[in-house]
């Protein structure tokens, strides 16, 4: 059986209409009868490095008896020339999360995912420490078991207090082993509830490397550490 956490991540690749330019990570969200998919919003435009992609691609299992089974669903970012996807903003500026809801008659019929919800968000933050145990579920630098189409995870803990945000923005600090391609990752802690089918917490969502605008880069290493931002936005983003 596989564990179910790992059918909750898929591979997205971003696109110029037929043309690729690149692969993130991203993870389903599901409010009452509402399907969405949730990745890093820099993933889907990005000014600075003028990334400006019209359709993204995600990898979807068919077969649940058989995972190398898999097809891919495009999913177009622009309807009459107005964004489709969610991003939020708050005091401390842009959040670099976005949501685009699924129709779930888009779907085989024979899909097989595993998806977040409401419920799986951490709601009192004082019970979470700083260097909790936690994991991100993704594809770093794309890669992962191209067999079975499943990502894999890194081991990181809390670099920062958690629920505080740091340096006024919306995100706290892990410290893990990140690549590109982790963008838009899902940052989750084992729920004391083991009788849930998906007994995960969802804390955040994985977004980039954060390092020292004066950091020496041939004496000095790179900190290792992240910026993860808070899944109870996905609570705005999601809401009707």
């Amino acid at each position: 059986m596989i564990e179910p956490l790992l059918l909750t991540t898929v591979r997205v690749s971003t696109f110029d209409n037929t043309r690729l330019l690149t692969r993130a990570s991203g993870f389903f969200f599901a409010r009452g009868d509402h399907l969405f998919f949730v990745t890093s919003r820099h993933v889907l435009t990005d000014k600075p490095s003028k990334h400006f992609p019209n359709r993204i691609e995600i990898e979807l299992h068919t077969d649940a008896e058989n995972l190398t089974c898999a097809t891919a669903l495009s999913i177009d970012l622009y309807h009459d020339g107005k964004s489709l996807w969610r991003q939020g903003k708050d005091s401390g500026g842009e959040i670099d999360v976005a949501v685009i809801e699924i129709n779930r008659n888009d779907l085989p019929e024979s899909v097989v995912i595993q998806c977040f919800t409401p419920a799986h968000l951490q709601s009192a933050f004082q019970e979470i420490e700083v260097g909790s145990f936690l994991l991100v579920v993704g594809f770093p630098l794309g890669f992962h078991d191209t067999l079975h189409h499943l990502p894999v995870v890194r081991q990181a803990v809390i670099a920062s207090s958690f629920g505080l945000r740091f340096q006024g923005q919306g995100y706290f600090l892990t410290d893990a082993r990140t690549h590109r391609g982790s963008s838009g990752a899902p940052v989750v802690l084992r729920s004391a509830n083991r009788d849930q089918n998906l007994p995960w917490k969802l804390l955040g969502v994985h977004s980039a490397r954060i390092d020292m605008g004066g950091r020496d880069v041939e004496v000095d290493e790179s900190l290792g550490l992240n910026c993860t931002w808070y899944a109870d936005i996905l609570m705005t983003l999601t809401a009707n």
